[in-house]
């Protein structure tokens, strides 16, 4: 399984592979089915679409590690854009976003600026910015930043972050935030670390989401659970209920185009649920990472391309 993950997140950067994949009649059906397009107005039609059917949503421009100021300025306003169209609907949006999309490599001060200048505009406009979590390397940098903006009491409740069950860090980091107030997505984990960072086995990755999800739950924070391992969705009910938590005061969170049939039932079961919907031209690398989360995902997804 280590060798397959390694391969996944190997081929996420292969650019010959990339331009074969997204040119090809298979990719595109991919891209179909788990990207919403490639505009802006692509993404704010599927998530009207999932409004409909009692979803909220994330909204999320795919890039990263940009290779100039322009780009990273360029990808900055395509979010702004973004905040723009979701302030006179009546959808329950918010956007995701990545440092490296902001400028991170290039200069931590800019990427600082273009993701204050975002909070600033999510916090006018009463909205919300989630800062994704990205490799190792760059886990202490974007709780630096997200601790920092959410420090400015004008911003606080306004931008949140991700964090991955799968680094052995994670507990003392959730701890942290969470002392701060700061709204947090809990995920698995979609690079590849060595051993010392993060747990190898999915044993050890499951035991360790299910600690820091009851953290969370218990906090007393809105807090979102992002899986679609039932598992996890069935030992997150499972606390709820034992601790007489509301259901109201988290949400469970889930990939656009995946599991679409558990996104619908833990609707009807009275969760909320929010979907997040990436869009642009990025997709490979981020469709990549998915397989590369756990391997076993690749049967998962093809499964996924015939159901509804």
């Amino acid at each position: 399984m280590s060798f397959l993950r390694s391969a996944f997140i190997a081929l996420s950067g292969n650019s010959l592979l990339r331009r074969f994949v997204e040119r090809s009649v298979p990719g595109r059906r991919m891209s179909a089915r788990f990207v919403a397009g490639f505009r802006i107005e692509d993404a704010m039609t599927a998530a009207h679409a999932l409004h409909q059917q009692g979803f909220s949503v994330t909204l999320d421009s795919l890039g990263e590690n940009v290779s100039s100021v322009g780009q990273a300025r360029q990808a900055a306003q395509i979010y702004h854009w973004l905040l723009d169209a979701i302030a006179p609907s009546s959808l329950n949006a918010n956007v995701s976003l990545k440092l490296t999309q902001m400028g991170m490599d290039l200069d931590p001060a800019l990427a600082l600026e273009n993701v204050s200048g975002l909070v600033r505009h999510a916090a006018a406009a009463r909205n919300f910015v989630r800062v994704d979590m990205e490799g190792a390397a760059y886990t202490q940098p974007t709780i630096d930043v997200v601790r920092n903006l959410h420090a400015a009491p004008e911003n606080r409740g306004h931008v949140g972050i991700v964090i991955q069950a799968y680094l052995r860090r994670s507990a003392g980091d959730i701890d942290a935030l969470v002392k701060d107030g700061i709204r947090i997505r809990l995920c698995k984990g979609a690079y590849k670390e060595p051993p010392s960072l993060a747990f190898p086995d999915k044993k050890d990755v499951d035991a360790n989401y299910v600690a820091l999800m009851k953290m969370l739950l218990k906090s007393g924070i809105f807090h979102g659970i992002a899986t679609h391992d039932p598992a996890m969705i069935a030992a997150t009910k499972e606390f709820a209920r034992a601790e007489r938590i509301d259901p109201s005061t988290f949400e469970f969170q889930m990939l656009y185009g995946i599991r679409r049939d558990l996104q619908r039932s833990l609707v009807e079961e009275g969760y909320g649920v929010r979907v997040y919907v990436p869009f642009g031209d990025e997709w490979y690398p981020y469709f990549m990472r998915r397989l590369a989360e756990r391997p076993a995902n690749v049967l998962f997804l093809a499964r996924n391309l015939l159901r509804r």
